[in-house]
This record gives C-alpha cells, sequence and structure tokens, in this order.
C-alpha cells in the first residue's frame, strides 16, 4: 500500500505543478493564443489529478470524467479559436489590452505604463556577433599572452 501512496503523490504533484504553470501563464501573459494554452494546462493538470485519483481508489468514475473534459476541451479549443481568429480579423492583434470595447461599462479601460528610457551615459557595450561568412577580428595580444603558464 505503500507504494500506491508513492504513486498517488508523484501523479498529484505533477498534476499540481501542470495546473501552477497554467495558472501563472494565463494571469502573466497578454497573448490570447498563450493564455488559451494556458488553460489547456490548467485543464490538463486536473485530469491527471482525476486520473490518479481514479486509481488510488480502483474506480473508473475519475478516468471516464477525463474523458468528458478532454471532449468539452476539444470542442472549446474549436471555439475559441475561432473566437480568436475574429478578433484577430477585426483589430489586427493578439493583445488582450487592444480590446477595450469589450469591457463592461462601469470598468475603466486599460492603460499600459511606458518603461522608462535608461539615462544617456548608461549605454552598456554588449557583444556583437559579426555576420556569416566573415571572421571576426580578435586582438593578437589576447590570443598570444598567457597569464600563467
Amino acid at each position: 500500500m505503500n507504494n500506491e501512496l508513492a504513486l498517488l503523490n508523484n501523479y498529484l504533484v505533477v498534476g499540481a505543478v501542470l495546473f501552477g504553470i497554467g495558472a501563472i501563464g494565463f494571469l502573466s501573459r497578454r497573448n490570447m493564443i498563450v493564455m488559451f494554452l494556458a488553460a489547456e494546462m490548467m485543464l490538463q493538470g486536473i485530469s491527471v489529478s482525476l486520473v490518479a485519483w481514479s486509481r488510488y481508489h480502483n474506480d473508473f468514475g475519475g478516468q471516464m470524467f477525463v474523458v468528458f473534459i478532454i471532449t468539452v476541451a476539444a470542442c472549446e479549443a474549436a471555439i475559441a479559436l475561432a473566437l480568436i481568429l475574429m478578433l484577430f480579423r477585426a483589430s489586427g492583434s493578439l493583445d488582450i489590452a487592444v480590446w477595450h470595447h469589450l469591457r463592461e461599462a462601469n470598468q475603466p479601460a486599460y492603460v499600459d505604463e511606458e518603461i522608462p528610457e535608461p539615462p544617456p551615459g548608461d549605454t552598456a557595450a554588449w557583444p556583437r556577433l559579426v555576420p556569416a561568412g566573415i571572421e571576426p577580428e580578435i586582438d593578437r595580444e589576447d590570443t598570444d599572452h598567457r597569464p600563467h603558464v
């Protein structure tokens, strides 16, 4: 029985991690397709947990419920992608903040805050890659000098 409890624990941890990653992805992203995929990940985390509990209790109720969840998720995917395509065609963007006209009348409009520009004196010299096929210029002193032997 101890092995069954350890297996249940492992499956529940995987389900919780999937649900957590999906929740964080849904709350932190503004792209509708990414939000949709995060919602699907949350559904899959719940499905894994239901199958684990069903196996632990030797009952097929959880597994049958997962079949219905997968069916509903497939229908949701078709409808949601159709809605996303229609909204993209109407506005030309998949950003949630673009559709202010879809909010309720008593809700204030979302205002994006601009990221401040860095001060003019703080320009860091980032390394740059040379174009393909051109050998980079390397200082001869860097390759010939060995600080210690």
